[in-house]
């Protein structure tokens, strides 16, 4: 699936894998390499994410039931916590730097959209 910043008219990511299960929240991104440009991880239900064995930094989205940016976290590097944030339900990690690229701030409207690979 695609993000787009409904506010900005940017792409986030144009290949978001959905992390919906208890095992796929809990893998989210340890054990890659990267994330490459273009990509990102949407972490459902989510309130509070980290690092701990990454070897790369990323942009971080926390987002209301709507869709909203609450709080943004850029360039998280590997071994960190970001504070958890309660009215959170959900989080988008990026590739670091993509949430300057894309002019993204608290207060736009995150959109998910099917691609046909998804």
């Amino acid at each position: 699936m695609r993000a787009l910043n409904r506010d900005r008219g940017t792409e986030l990511a144009r290949s978001v894998r959905k992390a919906d299960t208890f095992w796929k929240r809990l893998r989210g991104l340890q054990g890659r390499p990267a994330l490459p440009p273009g990509e990102g991880l949407w972490i459902v239900p989510c309130r509070g994410v980290h690092t701990r064995g990454m070897a790369f930094s990323i942009d971080v989205l926390f987002l209301d039931a709507a869709g909203r940016v609450l709080s943004l976290e850029e360039g998280l590097e590997p071994g960190r916590f970001a504070p958890v944030r309660w009215r959170a339900r959900t989080v988008l990690e990026l590739p670091a730097g993509q949430v300057r690229e894309s002019r993204t701030q608290v207060g736009d409207r995150i959109e998910f959209h099917a691609t046909e690979e998804s």
